[in-house]
């Protein structure tokens, strides 16, 4: 039997909470799960969105220097041609979309931080 049940919680460390929580909430479009009453988050050094189960984690940086290797979010979607038209269309800038293996479709972007993710679509097997 696993000591670890899963994965929970991805968590970026960020400079600029308020920025990096527009694009994952507005652009992005993912729920905020907690803290919830507020409009300005450069006050809080955690903020967690609900993606699923594992959720998404903006915790402030503060002075530490971010590294080029960076974690990379991936998140899945039901109509990766949709979902790219979607986001384009909110001014997000997104590689083209990539055919890669079994039967994934891939296309990449940046958030305003310089953080790399992906949106996929994963076809059956």
């Amino acid at each position: 039997m696993s000591i670890i049940q899963g994965l929970t919680k991805t968590i970026l460390y960020v400079q600029d909470m308020n920025t990096q929580v527009k694009f994952y909430r507005d652009i992005l479009g993912l729920k905020i799960d907690s803290p919830t009453a507020t409009d300005n988050f450069n006050n809080h050094i955690w903020v967690e969105f609900s993606t699923g189960e594992c959720s998404l984690v903006l915790h402030a940086s503060g002075d530490k220097q971010l590294g080029k290797d960076r974690p990379k979010l991936a998140f899945s979607v039901d109509d990766i041609e949709t979902a790219h038209q979607t986001l384009t269309a909110r001014g997000l800038q997104l590689s083209d979309i990539s055919d890669r293996l079994h039967n994934v479709k891939v296309a990449d972007g940046i958030d305003p931080e310089g953080n790399p993710f992906s949106i996929y679509y994963q076809g059956k097997k």
